[in-house]
């Protein structure tokens, strides 16, 4: 009988001892409180890619226990900048803000910011070379900025240029080219990785680079003049997938047939993109990027548990979040998406719940798997 009753005093104070552990745990997991997020937007609010991309972060936040609020810029900057003004003025201000350098407006928001307790975290594109070269670094001369997270620009326009190029199999031949917005990093790094993936093919030559900001219509309108003017072009190389389809529209109208008569690459991971991707539309496409907002919530958690995320990659970091999809990634992404919360326990991927975690190495592979 007594042996009965340690039996069960054990059991209860094993359970006990269990459940205090898991207290513990989670005291440390939520640090001071749940941490309270601000993502400045810079894209429209109606926006497929910037809507998805903030969805993906919800997600993440979600799953970590956070509170975070999206304000959308409306790719104006005086009005991200007036909104950003709004979030300093605020009476309970959060405690981290997490911004894009979309048409250069970080240093703006980094000095406008500099006496706040708001810890800032720059996303998507970072301060450029030139830029740091007169405000230094994150942890630098401001103190509260305290991290970056961009993804391989560079790379993935040079995996679309190449792309592109073998459907030519060797021969020579002509390209017309969509760039973002002029003064954005994302599109100059994406350049940067077409020009050298043309160093490398001088049997293609170049015709034009255009801006075609983005947006569908603007890019539909330009190659509606280009493209009669340049009627030997087969590779279109473009920034993004709204361009792309701009371009699209306009070589169909001339008769030509896309992915036969004329060759187009495209970047980003909307449905129409992934489905044009299948269908053969869209020869080249690189995605993922959209997933760079997910990860920075699990940075932005791990450092408010006080496991410095800097310890795990650095505090600027540039993850290979991009990659080239064929036409089975394509589909396999394109349901994955459909999926509520994205299938994924964001979780898995931090340092507070996976100590052993050396380097995070985000990347899109855990869609596509």
């Amino acid at each position: 009988m007594f042996r009965s009753v340690f039996t069960v005093i054990g059991a209860v104070c094993v359970l006990a001892f269990a459940h205090v552990a898991q207290a513990a745990e989670d005291v440390h997991v939520a640090g001071k409180a749940p941490a309270t997020v601000v993502f400045l937007n810079p894209g429209f609010s109606n926006e497929p890619f910037w809507v998805g991309y903030s969805d993906f972060m919800q997600a993440a936040a979600d799953d970590l226990g956070m509170h975070l609020q999206i304000i959308y810029g409306e790719r104006n900057p005086p009005q991200l900048l007036a909104k950003a003004r709004s979030v300093l003025a605020r009476d309970k201000q959060p405690d981290y803000l997490i911004f894009v350098n979309e048409m250069y407006t970080a240093p703006e928001l980094l000095r406008l910011f500099a006496d706040s307790p708001i810890k800032l975290f720059t996303l998507h594109s970072t301060l450029t070379p030139e830029q740091q070269q007169r405000i230094g670094g994150p942890r630098e001369q401001y103190r509260n900025w305290i991290g970056s997270l961009i993804p391989n620009d560079e790379q993935a326009g040079y995996w679309m240029a190449k792309a592109l190029i073998a459907k030519l199999q060797g021969k020579p031949g002509s390209l017309l080219a969509f760039g973002g917005v002029r003064f954005t990093p994302s599109s100059s790094l994406r350049e940067d990785g077409l020009r050298r993936a043309l160093q490398e093919h001088p049997e293609i030559k170049l015709q034009q680079l255009l801006y075609g900001e983005w947006r569908r219509q603007r890019a539909y309108e330009q190659a509606q003049l280009m493209l009669p003017r340049y009627p030997e072009v087969q590779l279109v190389w473009s920034a993004n997938d709204e361009m792309a389809f701009g371009v699209m529209r306009a070589a169909q109208e001339l008769g030509k047939q896309p992915g036969k008569d004329i060759y187009l690459a495209a970047l980003n991971n909307s449905d129409e993109v992934l489905q044009a991707r299948i269908d053969g539309k869209v020869s080249a496409l690189v995605g993922g990027h959209f997933t760079l907002g997910g990860w920075a919530m699990v940075m932005l958690h791990d450092y408010h548990a006080g496991l410095d995320f800097a310890a795990r990659g650095g505090k600027e970091r540039v993850d290979q979040l991009f990659s080239l999809l064929d036409v089975k990634q394509a589909a396999h992404l394109r349901q994955r998406l459909k999926v509520p919360g994205y299938g994924l326990d964001f979780r898995q991927f931090s340092a507070v719940y996976h100590p052993q975690i050396k380097d995070y190495g985000f990347s899109i592979k855990p869609l596509l798997q």
